[in-house]
């Protein structure tokens, strides 16, 4: 049977025009109760700017074959054991019949300030990953297949983050690919290496302007961190476990 991608390219532009468009919804509501946050912060503090990408991923869990599945989306029923930590609240969980079967964290960043909540953000995945298929090694979530871990980030297409960035090595140079690399740049070779690692099933990375809110613009930096990548990957994850557990 044909894996069904549930028409997922105009469900990514419907979910970036949700993304800006609640961002500054938010920020209004904040405005107007006289409660503004600082600065970026008060775009963010309403919590459902990326509910567009969470339905295209339950849409992609139900048509394969899993539509009965538990999707978890509430914050009390999110909490995964971990190895070096007793919990870790993740964004999406899908169990069939006992099993994990998919773990998903969505993940955004706007600018101006991109240089530390980059860094933030690498170390959050890395650990994340790390503890839990620590956790998955030790019997945490019994004696089954490995489940997809994906993480999906999207970060503003803006000229702070396409614009080349400069590094403070002075006792050991940093890898040549990181050299002059943009935000944006390193976002998608954490992606790649998050893959190669074998940390993360697919991590993909989506780069979009604050104008797409009229018009759900996107881009992506290559093939391998693609939303397709991620999607095609899912689905199929999700039809071979319909199969093995009917």
């Amino acid at each position: 049977m044909a894996l069904d991608l549930v028409d997922y390219e105009r469900k990514a532009h419907e979910a970036v025009q949700a993304f800006w468009g609640n961002r500054e919804a938010a920020r209004q509501k904040q405005i107007e109760s006289g409660k503004a946050d600082q600065g970026e912060r008060a775009g963010v503090t309403g919590g459902k700017n990326m509910d567009g990408f969470m339905a295209l991923i339950l849409d992609v869990v139900r048509a394969n074959g899993l539509a009965h599945a538990q999707i978890h989306q509430s914050k009390g029923v999110l909490t995964l054991p971990g190895y070096f930590r007793p919990t870790k609240l993740w964004d999406l969980l899908v169990i069939h019949k006992g099993e994990l079967i998919a773990s998903v964290e969505l993940k955004s960043q706007v600018g101006p300030s991109f240089g530390n909540n980059f860094n933030n953000r690498t170390e959050e995945a890395i650990g994340t990953a790390h503890d839990l298929w620590t956790a998955y090694r030790e019997g945490a979530f019994g004696k089954r297949p490995r489940p997809f871990v994906g993480w999906l980030m999207m970060v503003e297409d803006a000229p702070e983050s396409r614009s080349p960035v400069r590094d403070s090595s002075p006792h050991y140079p940093v890898f040549e690919e990181f050299k002059g690399a943009s935000y944006l740049k390193r976002y998608d070779l954490l992606c790649q290496k998050l893959m190669q690692e074998q940390l993360y099933t697919t991590a993909t990375l989506i780069a979009s302007p604050r104008s797409a809110a009229t018009t759900g613009e996107f881009s992506e930096m290559s093939a391998m961190t693609g939303l397709r990548t991620f999607v095609t990957t899912l689905a199929g994850h999700i039809a071979a476990e319909s199969a093995r557990l009917g």
